[in-house]
């Protein structure tokens, strides 16, 4: 291929955001690309705001958020919407990353085109096709089209070779993750104003131990999201704890969550917090809870130990490192957990200090340099 490859980078959530604004930084600096961006739009609000504090300004921006759509309603204007948008664009590739439903889409329409697509975060795997649910099938069929996985860890290469994909286009790069989470903490040191938002908290809570909290996966709804509460008001009940939770804005969460918690003292339950809000909530909890995927890989990048409340992770690095723990989401296992990381010394810094097995920081070079070696 002679002159610069055209690169569609394409997601739509907050997720994919902070783990492509690297990548989209390190094409659009590099003479061998010309970057287009396209944001379905998935997550609005959240999305907006990694989109603006990393100086991302999108190509095209499908805005196709509406209130309680199915799965199938945003599966199906994703489709459509991403495919106009590559016959206008007619990239050399199509970048997607992770498992969600704009990722899936957007390989889906490449792949209608015979556009190649590049994964990256390649390979996770639960081994469940209901927990994550529906990502876990999203990653499958991801897996499936991509000419090039980047995998974030050799877990997550082994997890394509045993599903019988080309050795030759499964690399290893680590996690972009990474490289966003350097790239904040360095910009909040040089700007706190950027996460001064906590403050008031910050000196509410002292003289407590941090507690983290992030939680809205949709195989949690229902009992798992009582359960998760029921934890929190039973830990922060410890005198020297405190609890900073800010909650999703997906009404199944918020509605168990303003019932079982609000009015109890030290649980601090919060609007969904910007990208360098939510960076510096991990730096100064002692610990995180969460069933989120990302957190996995943050936290242990900042030294704090992770509760997975869930019961597979398609991320088990961290638990096989010692980062993560997976507790589900019975509140009796949650509360013993936490308490055991809060009262045993050891126990905690086993798992604060144990090596992060997700990057280095250099992902999106990696993956930049992939793009240029696969035709």
């Amino acid at each position: 291929m002679t002159g610069p490859r055209r690169i569609l980078t394409v997601f739509g959530t907050r997720p994919e955001a902070i783990k492509l604004f690297p990548l989209v930084h390190a094409l659009r600096a590099d003479d061998r690309f010309v970057s287009r961006v396209c944001v379905s739009g998935q997550h609005r609000g959240m999305l907006d705001q990694v989109l603006e504090i990393s100086g991302v300004v999108p190509d095209h921006d499908l805005d196709l958020m509406q209130p309680d759509q199915s799965l199938d309603e945003l599966t199906a204007r994703l489709l459509t919407g991403l495919g106009r948008v590559m016959d206008a664009e007619q990239p050399d590739w199509v970048v997607v990353q992770g498992d969600t439903a704009t990722a899936m889409a957007g390989a889906m329409a490449a792949y209608y085109r015979k556009i190649p697509v590049c994964h990256v975060e390649a390979g996770l795997r639960s081994g469940n096709i209901y927990q994550p649910w529906p990502e876990e099938v999203n990653r499958k069929i991801i897996g499936n089209i991509a000419a090039l996985h980047c995998a974030p860890t050799e877990t997550a290469q082994a997890a394509l070779l045993a599903e019988n994909v080309d050795p030759g286009i499964v690399h290893v790069t680590g996690n972009t993750v990474i490289d966003a989470l350097q790239w904040i903490t360095a910009r909040i040191e040089k700007e706190p104003r950027l996460a001064a938002g906590l403050a008031d908290l910050e000196k509410r809570f002292a003289h407590k131990r941090i507690i983290g909290v992030t939680c809205h996966r949709r195989e949690n709804f229902g009992e798992g999201m009582q359960a998760i509460a029921d934890a929190i008001r039973r830990l922060a009940a410890r005198p020297e704890v405190a609890v900073i939770f800010p909650v999703h804005l997906n009404p199944n969460v918020r509605k168990v969550m303003d019932e079982q918690l609000a009015g109890v003292e030290d649980v601090a339950m919060i609007e969904p917090l910007d990208y360098p809000h939510f960076a510096r909530l991990i730096g100064i909890s002692d610990l995180m809870l969460t069933d989120s995927g990302g957190v996995q890989e943050e936290a242990p990048a900042l030294g704090k130990p992770v509760l997975v409340m869930r019961d597979t992770t398609e991320r088990p690095e961290g638990v096989e490192a010692g980062t993560a723990m997976l507790v589900g989401t019975n509140a009796d296992r949650i509360v013993a957990e936490a308490n055991r990381l809060l009262d045993d010394h050891d126990a905690y810094l086993a798992m604060a200090r144990a090596h992060n097995p997700f990057g280095d920081g250099h992902s999106a070079a990696r993956i930049c340099d992939l793009l240029c070696q696969h035709s």
